[in-house]
This record gives C-alpha cells, structure tokens and sequence, in this order.
C-alpha cells in the first residue's frame, strides 16, 4: 500500500498501486494471480545479487550473479560442473535437478517459518529482531535460492521501519508466501510465469532473445551498494523501438562497474533480452558507433496512465517492485511533508517516493521546471515515483536526478 494515502488519479480516490490486488489466485490451482518486483521488472535487489555470489560458493560449480560459473571458486575443481561447462548436457541437467531439490527442500522450510510466524503473532518479529531472519537467510543461501534470501533478510528490517510495520510486513510475508508456492507448483504455471518465478526465486538465467539492433538514448545511470557488492543500473530507450531496457553490472564492493554511459547520449547498439516477464533485462552485444549527443527523447504518458501501467506488469510479475515509466508535461508541486508530480493537463497526480525528499535531485528538479511542466523519467511502483531523469519543455539535454 502507498504510504501517502489515497492517491486522485482522474478525479476520483485511486489506490491503484496497492501491491496486492483483485482476484488473487490460488497456486495450488496451477495459477499465480494479481498481486504485486521488489527491485525493478527482471531486476535483483542489491541482497539477492550478493546472494548469488556466495550461492555460488555454498553449492559446487553453481553460477555466480552474472550466471556463469566462477573459474576461480569451487567449479573449477568440480567434475559435474566441468563437465557440464564442456557441453555436457546430461551432466548440466543432473546439476539442474539437484539444486532444484536443494531449493524446493529450502522453499519449503520457509513455508513452516512464515507459518510459525503467523501462529505466534506478528508482535513477535518485533522482539526477535534481525537474528531470526538472518538464519532463515542463511538457510535459503544454503538452499542455493538468492531470491528467497535476499526477500527473507528484508524482513528483518521491517519491524524497525515506522509505523504502520505490522501492515508492510504482513504484505512481504504473503508475497513471499506466494513465491514459495509459484516454486513448489512451478509446473503448473504459464511458462511466462513460470520463467518469473525462476528469476525471482533466484536461478540464473541467459539473455537468449532475439537480438535487437536500435540507437539506444541513455535515460539514467544509478548505483546501489553494500557489504558485498555494487549493482549498476543502467536504463535505455530504443529511438526506433521505442522500447525502455535496463541494463545490469556488477563490482566489487567499493568499486564501481565498469560498464559506464552518459545519461542524455546515445548509441547505437544490439542488445538480447533475458527471458522475465516484462523481458526488460538484456545483455548488450555490438556496438556500432561510441555515445554521441542526441535530439531523442522518451515518449511520456500521463500520471494515471502510469499507474495502470504498473498495474498491469503486476499480472506477469506479482512480486515487482516498479516499471520504468516518462511522465510528460507533469510539475513538481509540495504535498503536505512530501512532493508530488502532478499532471499539467489532468486532475491527477503522482506521489514521490520518501526517500526523495533527502535527494538533492529533487531540488534540481524543482529549479527545472520552475512551476512550469517538464518531461520526468523514473521508476513507477507502489512506493511513489523515483525520479531519475528530466528535461525542460522546449529544447535542452537531460538533467540527471539521481
């Protein structure tokens, strides 16, 4: 649920980016339904990258977080993982259905500690703190399922997260209670769902689609970070296409990626899509010409229809955090303690993310627009708008916000 109350999309109350919507199904009857990416359409968080990589220690000759195993880890001495590096595809699939097993004993186990909590009262995790649900992570990165990890140890967090946690946490619980559940009755699912439930549980995955040629503009570049490891996000927008893809690298901790693209540039380049739902995620290829400037710009959408919009990527993808949206002709205006983007041509509007209010983009975006509309790139999901990317009305290059 957004923490700013209802939200007047078109006039009327709208609460259209709740995380758990109308006519949820049931996964022991073969579907997953509408609910609510916590990190981006096909995207890991920072936890489960992190995750990834020591999966890749705690199981032999498992793929690290980009999916290729580590030549330098346990792999390399391993003869199933060898063999399957070679192109042994009997011992591939063998590797396969063994982590299989590992994550579905671990998927299961969640199961009995998600009830336990239910059981024993929500008022509980509170007085436990981090330590319980550390384990439990633990215990998943031993299962080899990063995902799961990565959304258990969120959990730890939530009790210390303000008012209204017992709610939040309640809405993680029962997502992650779906997860586990899509898992266990993978088989049943639509193979595009199926495939989300893969990714988000954790299995690596290839970028084996169709390769797309486009001169791609580069709409934000942003970095997350912890303990462990840097995550870079990079987001595109095909001229021809008019597709929106992300592109994802990782470093060491404390050191940047090396992939790097100046925001308001262009580039023309083939990229290939991982196999999500949205099918957003992709690998880059070729390219063809360095960055150079550009006159292309996203096309944008109206705030009510961004939020459909993540409405509608929530029935492919129940546990997505955000969609990458462009607001058109929307200005920056004060909302009680926080800031909205309000449409300039419509009685509507869209909330900013918290975590906004402590940026300094948010204040170059308000010296943009100067109370006069401008075209605003981020991430639309249930916790408000991020922006991370503006342009003034008439002419001008890209004014990075994050």
């Amino acid at each position: 649920m957004l923490p700013f109350g209802p939200l007047s999309v078109g006039g009327p109350t709208f609460d259209g980016m709740d995380r758990h919507g109308s006519g949820v199904g049931s996964c022991d009857e073969g579907t997953v339904g509408a609910v609510r990416e916590r990190g981006g359409e096909g995207v890991m968080t920072q936890g489960e990258a992190s995750d990834r990589a020591r999966c890749a220690v705690a199981g032999p000759g498992e793929p690290s977080a980009e999916g290729a195993a580590d030549p330098s880890g346990p792999a390399a001495t391993d003869p199933s993982a060898s063999a399957a590096a070679s192109g042994d595809p009997e011992a591939a699939r063998r590797r396969a259905e063994r982590r299989a097993e590992r994550i579905t004993a671990g998927a299961t186990e969640l199961e009995q500690r998600l009830a336990d909590l239910l059981r024993a009262g929500l008022a509980g995790a509170e007085q436990s703190g981090h330590g319980l649900w550390e384990e439990t992570a633990a215990r998943m990165v031993d299962a080899q399922a990063p995902g799961l990890a990565s959304r258990v140890r969120e959990l730890g967090a939530i009790p210390s997260s303000g008012p209204g946690w017992p709610v939040r946490l309640l809405e993680e619980c029962a997502l992650l209670h779906l997860l586990d559940r899509g898992w266990l009755h993978r088989e049943r699912l639509p193979a595009g769902l199926a495939a989300t439930v893969r990714s988000r549980v954790g299995l690596p995955t290839s970028a084996d689609g169709p390769i797309l040629r486009d001169r791609w503009l580069v709409l934000a570049q942003y970095d997350t970070a912890d303990a462990r490891l840097t995550t870079r996000r990079v987001w595109l927008y095909g001229a021809e296409t008019a597709r929106t893809v992300l592109l994802l690298s990782y470093g060491a901790a404390g050191r940047p990626p090396e992939l790097a693209l100046p925001v308001g540039l262009a580039l023309e380049a083939e990229v290939s899509a991982y196999p999500d739902a949205g099918r957003r995620r992709v690998a880059f290829g070729r390219r063809f010409a360095p960055p150079g400037p550009t006159r292309t710009r996203p096309r944008g959408v109206t705030t009510s229809r961004a939020a459909v919009r993540y409405g509608e990527a929530l029935r492919d993808d129940p546990w997505l955090d955000s969609v990458p949206v462009t607001l058109e002709r929307v200005v920056p205006v004060p909302d009680g303690g926080g800031w909205q983007l309000a449409d300039a041509d419509e009685d509507s509007a869209l909330p900013l993310a918290r975590t906004t209010g402590s940026q300094p983009g948010l204040w170059r975006l308000v010296a943009l627009s100067g109370g006069a509309p401008v075209t605003v790139f981020g991430e639309c999901g249930h916790r408000g708008f991020t922006p991370l990317t503006a342009w003034p009305t008439g002419p001008g290059p890209a004014v990075p916000l994050c």
